[in-house]
């Protein structure tokens, strides 16, 4: 066995485990989606009279995608917190190996969000997208981003007091250049006047916060 494949089997392990605890308790799932639903249908029923432009209905989903994240997100270390095992995981999972661990279930999760929430958006806000690959390429890649930019600012808030407060202060600023990004890419995809732009700046983004997250996440996570 190479270090490679001992070092994704770990990961795996971290991923099982939290995967197995969110399908006990369905606490992130449900918190997420419930805000998700609410201000969706908060959202339809304040606009539906109203005429309103591409750029305004692309504003409102990543609205609704960042704030639903922002409800569940942040749990992915506060709960090592709260049932004390994170020592325990820091004795027995390198910190690489737990940040990876814990991104990819936070985006397994953003990405369940979004297989309900923007089916329902579409119909609810009467949207007509023209490129729909363009469309996915930017919700995927947007929703990985923004997974991602939350999975490290989880760890840094994951021992403060006031965690919630604290989330969502931090994330707002390091998300508002992807979010600028995705609502542009998403109007221009709606419009069908073509977001490669856009979609390349969000790859880039995720490429370089994941990577900072590793470097930092050392440090995060052992102090």
């Amino acid at each position: 066995m190479t270090k490679y494949s001992a070092w994704a089997r770990e990961a795996l392990a971290i991923l099982s485990k939290d995967l197995r605890s969110e399908l006990r308790t369905k606490y992130a799932l449900n918190a997420i989606l419930m805000f998700a639903v609410v201000t969706l249908s908060a959202v339809s029923f304040a606009v539906g009279q109203f005429a309103i432009g591409n750029d305004v209905r692309a504003a409102f989903l990543w609205i609704v995608l960042f704030f639903s994240a922002m409800s569940g997100l942040g749990r992915v270390f506060v709960k090592e917190e709260d049932a004390g095992t994170v020592n325990v995981l820091r004795l027995s999972a390198r910190a690489s190996v737990v940040y990876v661990g814990k991104l990819v279930f936070n985006t397994l999760l953003l990405f369940a969000l979004a297989v309900i929430v923007v089916p329902l958006f579409v119909v609810l806000m009467g949207l007509e997208v023209q490129d729909v690959a363009l469309f996915t390429a930017v919700l995927v890649i947007g929703t990985a981003g923004l997974a991602g930019a939350s999975t490290i600012i989880a760890a840094i808030i994951a021992k403060a007091s006031a965690k919630g407060e604290l989330f969502a202060v931090l994330a707002f600023p390091i998300l508002l250049p992807l979010l600028v990004t995705a609502i542009g890419g998403t109007r221009r995809a709606l419009d069908g006047a073509g977001a490669a732009g856009e979609a390349q700046m969000l790859l880039s983004y995720l490429v370089v916060m994941v990577t900072v997250s590793l470097f930092l996440f050392d440090f995060v996570w052992d102090d």
